[in-house]
């Protein structure tokens, strides 16, 4: 995660400011990578733009066509399933000077290009929702209109709250199944490593906290050391030892083969957000 030493000079829409939509918006302004009179947040109802308005000294209203209109880079965080009603609704309003950015799983690229105006450049991304501390990842892929100044721009707007990779669209919901649903496998992992030291006598609060930093820990050392995490397992693992009789347990209880099922259904699922 980079801090924003200048604010970016452009003007940004977020049409939809629900969970992921008011992280980003939160983290763009924390960091100053934008200036809040240059942002104009959209909600279904106007008491929710009250509140939004008051709570991030933004502009905030229920018209997306005005919206867009007044904004340089457009983010798109409604859910998938009202697309349809939105691209043709802000449509009028696009033009090949804007740059569109979608967080929504399952859209692709082709499906926002064919119900805009030709040559407005899209971007499809697929953040999670560590981003709300600044230790997300949001995967990028460009459209066929994105050239690198708005990949650069897209970048340095969700380099604030993580890290970002540009990946190609064919991967887009095997992303979604992994680093999008991730976080809630791993807290189920966490609340479940939590429960075990409570079953053998710590206080829940020091087992949380135990399990949340082991858990943190080790994630850190695979990002920094890139080592990969079958060796480091091993590392840890010593003959006739403790681990290797909870090794066990993990394999004979299915662990391994239920994360890799829960990943893969869950990209399946990405791919039908749409028309659901």
């Amino acid at each position: 995660m980079t801090d924003a030493k200048q604010p970016l000079p452009i003007r940004l829409a977020m049409l939809g400011t629900g969970k992921m939509g008011g992280i980003l918006l939160k983290a763009f302004l924390a960091h100053g990578v934008l200036l809040p009179e240059n942002v104009v947040a959209t909600v279904a109802h106007a008491k929710n733009a009250d509140k939004i308005a008051a709570e991030l000294g933004i502009q905030a209203t229920t018209d997306n066509l005005e919206a867009v209109r007044n904004s340089d880079v457009i983010i798109l965080g409604v859910k998938p399933q009202v697309f349809p009603e939105i691209l043709a609704k802000i449509s009028p309003a696009l033009t090949p000077d804007k740059l569109v950015i979608s967080v929504a799983a399952s859209v692709p690229i082709g499906y926002m290009e064919d119900r805009i105006p030709l040559g407005v450049p899209v971007i499809r991304s697929m953040p999670n929702t560590p981003a709300e501390v600044g230790a997300g990842i949001t995967a990028l892929s460009p459209g066929s209109s994105t050239n690198e100044r708005h990949l650069e721009l897209a970048q340095k707007l969700f380099d604030t709250v993580g890290k970002t990779v540009i990946a190609d669209e064919k991967h887009m919901d095997a992303i979604t199944g992994l680093s999008a649903s991730g976080p809630a496998f791993v807290y189920i992992i966490l609340e479940s490593l939590a429960e075990g030291g409570v079953r053998v006598g710590l206080p829940r609060d020091l087992a949380i906290l135990l399990a949340a930093q082991t858990v943190m820990g080790s994630a850190k050392v695979v990002l920094e050391t890139g080592k990969h995490p079958a060796l480091l397992k091993d590392q840890v693992t010593t003959p006739a030892g403790c681990t290797v009789d909870g090794i066990l347990e993990l394999e004979e209880g299915g662990l391994r083969v239920t994360l890799i099922k829960a990943v893969s259904r869950s990209a399946i699922r990405a791919k039908e957000l749409l028309f659901s």
